[in-house]
C-alpha cells in the first residue's frame, strides 16, 4: 500500500509532537522511510537504539492498522500502556486479559479507533482472528524479536514458525521484523520465511559500549557473586541461573546479605512469577535471579548489571541476555562465570536436541564461540562483535582491556597436562589430572596407582587453580574434549595429540588468581544527575518520587512516565510554563497535557 503522498514533513511532525524528540537517532529515519515507501524491512538493531519507534512512527504518520506480533505479555502490556501515555491509540488482545476486556478492544479496532494492535502470534495465527483482520484496512504488520522465528536464534518458538504464512495470508501488505539479536544465518532464515528473501535489511551495528564486560573462571562462584553484587548497593540487576532450584537457593542467598533479590523461574506459580517480575520492573533496587524464562521484551531501562552463574549456550544467547543491562544508554556490566562443568552440560543438551546432525554441529560451533569469547585473552569486544561480522578497535571498557592478561609460555606445561590425560586412560575429569600433575595422595590415585606415572608431581609447584586454567584454555584451543555423555571426563583431540608429539607451541593467559578487583564504574557514560548541581540533584530525587507515585497510580513502570533522562532535563531547566514542559525532552503533547500541571507544581514548590 503506498504513501498518498510524500511524507517527509509529517515524520518530523510526529516524532516531535507525539514522541518529544527533537531528531532521529542513527539508523531509525531510513528505516520509517523503507516502511513509509511500503517496502518489506528487516531491521537488526541493538538494544536501547529505538527499535519501537521505527515502526511506531509510520503507524502513525499514515492511515490503517498496524499489527505488532510479540511474544510475551509483560512486554505487550508495557509497550502499549506507554503508547496511551503518549496518546496514542494502542490496544492488546491477550491471554491474561478477561474475555470482556478483549472484546472490548476488539471493537475498538473494528472501529477504526486503534493504530496500533499487539498480539501474540498464537493468538494472530487463529483463523478466526485472520479472517476478522481480513476485512479492515492494515497499513503493515510487524514481527517484533523476529529471532524466535529462526532455528538458528537464541530464543527459537515454534508458535512463531506460522508467520511464514502471513505473506501469503497478506499478498503485498508491508511486513517488518525487528530484532537485536541475529547472526548472518538467523538473518537469512528470518527473511526467507517472512519475505521470500524480499526485504530491506538494515544491521544498524550491536555494540553496547556502555556495558563494561568480563568473564571469570569459576573459583567459589558463590563468593563471586557476593562480591559482584556488592559493588552495586541499591541497583537494580538480573542474575542468571541454569537450574530452578539454583535460582532459588541464589536468591535466598542474596537475601541473607541484604540483596532484595527475587527468584524466576517456570517452575513457580503464574501469579508470583508476575508479582515478582512487577515488583522488578516497578521498583528500584531490585535484583531478579532467574532461568532463561525471564527476561524476552524486559524493557526496563536502568539494570546496572547482569551476572551469568553458569554458561549460556550460545554467543547470540548471551548477548540478548547481558543486552538487558544499561538499556537506558548509562554505564552497566555484565559478568559471565564458566567452568569446565558447564562447557560438559552445554555440550550434553545440544546432543539432546532434537535435530539433525547439521543442527547439532552448527550449536557446537555456536558454543565454541563463547567458550572462546570466555578465554579470551585481548578485547572481549572485539571478539564479540567479530563473531557478529563487525569490526571494531579494542574498546578499553572490559576485563581485557582494562587490565591486560599475561600470556606466558606454557608449552612443556601443556605437554605434562595432556600426558596425564593420556596415560590415565583418558577418562578422568580435570580434578584428578590436577591432582596427578600436583603430586596429591588421594584414594582415587592410590587406588589406580597414578603416582607411578611420569606426569606425577610435574606441576607440584604450581596451585591447582593454575592448572585449572591451563586445562580449560586446553579445552578452549581444541587440545582436549570433554566426555559430554559421562562425568566430564577429558581425552586427546588431533591437535592435542600433535602438540604432546612435539608438533607446535602452546601460550596461556595468566588467570584470575593474578588479577586485581576491577572497578565497579565505567567512564563510558555519566548517569544523568553526575552533571547537575547539589540543587539540580535535590530536584531530580523529588521528581523521581513523583514519577514513583504517578506510575503506581496507573499500574506502569516508571520510566512509562518518564525517562530519568526527561527528569534530569527538567531538574537541570526547571520548566515556569506548560509551554516550557512541552520543550522537555520525551515530552509530546499527551504527556503535557497530562502531566505538565503536577510536575510543573512540584518544580515551583521545590524551588519555594
Amino acid at each position: 500500500m503506498p504513501p498518498a503522498q510524500d511524507p517527509s514533513e509529517d515524520k518530523h511532525d510526529v516524532l516531535r509532537r507525539v514522541f518529544g524528540f527533537e531528531a532521529f537517532r542513527p539508523g531509525q529515519e531510513a528505516i520509517i522511510d523503507t516502511l513509509l515507501a511500503g517496502r518489506n524491512v528487516l531491521a537488526v538493531m541493538p538494544t536501547g537504539s529505538g527499535k519501537s519507534l521505527c515502526f511506531q512512527l509510520p503507524a502513525l504518520v499514515e492511515d490503517g492498522l498496524t499489527v505488532v506480533v510479540s511474544p510475551l505479555v509483560a512486554l505487550m502490556r508495557d509497550q502499549v500502556s506507554a503508547l496511551r501515555l503518549a496518546g496514542i491509540a494502542a490496544e492488546t488482545i491477550n491471554s491474561s486479559r478477561d474475555r470482556p476486556d478483549n472484546v472490548a478492544a476488539w471493537r475498538r479496532v473494528a472501529a477504526g479507533q486503534v493504530r496500533l494492535l499487539y498480539m501474540a502470534p498464537e493468538r494472530l495465527m487463529t483463523e478466526r482472528m485472520l479472517a476478522a483482520l481480513g476485512r479492515l484496512p492494515i497499513r503493515q504488520i510487524v514481527v517484533d524479536e523476529a529471532h524466535c522465528i529462526s532455528q538458528w536464534g537464541p530464543a527459537f518458538r515454534p508458535e512463531y514458525e506460522d508467520l511464514s504464512r502471513l505473506p501469503s495470508l497478506f499478498p503485498g501488505l508491508p511486513m517488518a521484523a525487528f530484532t537485536a539479536t541475529a547472526d548472518e544465518i538467523t538473518r537469512r532464515e528470518i527473511a526467507d520465511k517472512l519475505f521470500a528473501g524480499a526485504a530491506d535489511i538494515f544491521v544498524h551495528g550491536f555494540d553496547r559500549p556502555n556495558i563494561r564486560l568480563a568473564a571469570e573462571a569459576k573459583r567459589d562462584w558463590r563468593r563471586q557473586l557476593l562480591d559482584f553484587v556488592a559493588e552495586h548497593p541499591g541497583d537494580s540487576g538480573i542474575v542468571y541461573c541454569l537450574s530452578r532450584k539454583k535460582t532459588e537457593a541464589t536468591a535466598e542467598l542474596l537475601r541473607q546479605h541484604g540483596v532484595r533479590a527475587l527468584p524466576y523461574h517456570a517452575g513457580m506459580a503464574k501469579e508470583d512469577r508476575e508479582a515478582n517480575q512487577n515488583t522488578f520492573m516497578t521498583e528500584a533496587g531490585v535484583v531478579v535471579v532467574a532461568t532463561i524464562a525471564f527476561g524476552m521484551g524486559i524493557d526496563k531501562p536502568d539494570v546496572r548489571f547482569v551476572v551469568h552463574t553458569d554458561l549460556p549456550g550460545s554467543i547470540e544467547t548471551y548477548y540478548q541476555e547481558f543486552g538487558r543491562a544499561g538499556r537506558d544508554g548509562l554505564p552497566a556490566r555484565a559478568l559471565l562465570l564458566h567452568g569446565l562443568d558447564d562447557i560438559r552440560m552445554r555440550r550434553l543438551f545440544v546432543e539432546e536436541q532434537q535435530g539433525d546432525e547439521d543442527h547439532k554441529r552448527r550449536e557446537h560451533k555456536r558454543l565454541d564461540a563463547l567458550i572462546a569469547y570466555c578465554e579470551a585473552a585481548s578485547c572481549r569486544r572485539v571478539m564479540l562483535l567479530r563473531y557478529f561480522g563487525e569490526t571494531v578497535a579494542p574498546c578499553g571498557n572490559c576485563d581485557v582491556c582494562l587490565e591486560p592478561p599475561e600470556l606466558v609460555e606454557g608449552t612443556e606445561e601443556a605437554r605434562h597436562a595432556l600426558a596425564a590425560v593420556r596415560d590415565t586412560g583418558q577418562r578422568f575429569g580435570a580434578a584428578h589430572i590436577v591432582d596427578v600433575l600436583r603430586g596429591a595422595d588421594t584414594a582415587k590415585i592410590a587406588k589406580f596407582a597414578h603416582e607411578r606415572l611420569p606426569a606425577y608431581g610435574a606441576g607440584a609447584e604450581w596451585p591447582k587453580a593454575q592448572w585449572h586454567s591451563v586445562i580449560r584454555q586446553l579445552v578452549a584451543a581444541n587440545h582436549l574434549v570433554l566426555d559430554i555423555q559421562g562425568h566430564g571426563g577429558l581425552s586427546l583431540t588431533s591437535g592435542g595429540h600433535e602438540l604432546l608429539a612435539g608438533q607446535g607451541g602452546f601460550r596461556y593467559r595468566q588467570d584470575e588468581w593474578r588479577r586485581k578487583k576491577q572497578p565497579a564504574r565505567t567512564a563510558a557514560a555519566a548517569p544523568p544527575e553526575a552533571e547537575l548541581d547539589p540543587a539540580e540533584t535535590s530536584l531530580l530525587m523529588a521528581l523521581k518520587e513523583l514519577r514513583r507515585r504517578l506510575a503506581g497510580e496507573r499500574g506502569v513502570p516508571a520510566y512509562v512516565v518518564f525517562h530519568d533522562r526527561s527528569l534530569a532535563d527538567m531538574a537541570r531547566r526547571r520548566p515556569q510554563s506548560v509551554a516550557d514542559f512541552g520543550q522537555i525532552h520525551g515530552v509530546g503533547e499527551a504527556k503535557s497535557r497530562d502531566f505538565a500541571e503536577v510536575f510543573l507544581a512540584a518544580i515551583a514548590e521545590h524551588a519555594d
